[in-house]
């Protein structure tokens, strides 16, 4: 089953909405929380992101691959257009340094993400999705 055309939207939008999607990991040193401006529903089995800090968020992706993405936007619930205001997406992610699948979410990011210093030598980070879910539950696709 695909993602709604809203939830996809709002994924897509949420950094210049003000709705950035926080990235969970866990490495060496204990469990991260990164803000990642480019996250995007890649496909309906996929969520992709830029990875050009090259901090805490790599390191622990390195160690173990496991991760959760949290979207949080609780006026879109007070309007309407989400049942839930926080989405919470499982997953596996993989390191993309060159090759096809970096180059295909390059060509996918925004133009402030595509032009953000360090930009070029970023790598591409695919997380393959094990469960995407509402706060209370409810699947998302």
């Amino acid at each position: 089953m695909p993602f709604s055309a809203t939830v996809k939207k709002l994924v897509a939008n949420a950094w210049d909405e003000g709705y950035v999607c926080l990235l969970a990991t866990e490495g060496p040193d204990g469990p991260n929380v990164s803000p990642k401006g480019s996250m995007m529903i890649f496909d309906d089995d996929h969520l992709a992101y830029w990875e050009r800090a090259k901090k805490t968020a790599l390191v622990n992706l390195r160690a173990n691959p496991r991760v959760v993405v949290v979207y949080s936007n609780m006026a879109a619930q007070r309007d309407g257009r989400l049942e839930s205001g926080v989405l919470r997406f499982h997953g596996e992610a993989e390191l993309h340094e060159d090759g096809a699948i970096r180059d295909a979410i390059f060509a996918r990011l925004n133009e402030r993400e595509a032009t953000h210093d360090g930009a070029d030598a970023g790598i591409g980070v695919l997380i393959r999705l094990t469960k995407a879910e509402d706060v209370r539950g409810k699947p998302l696709r």
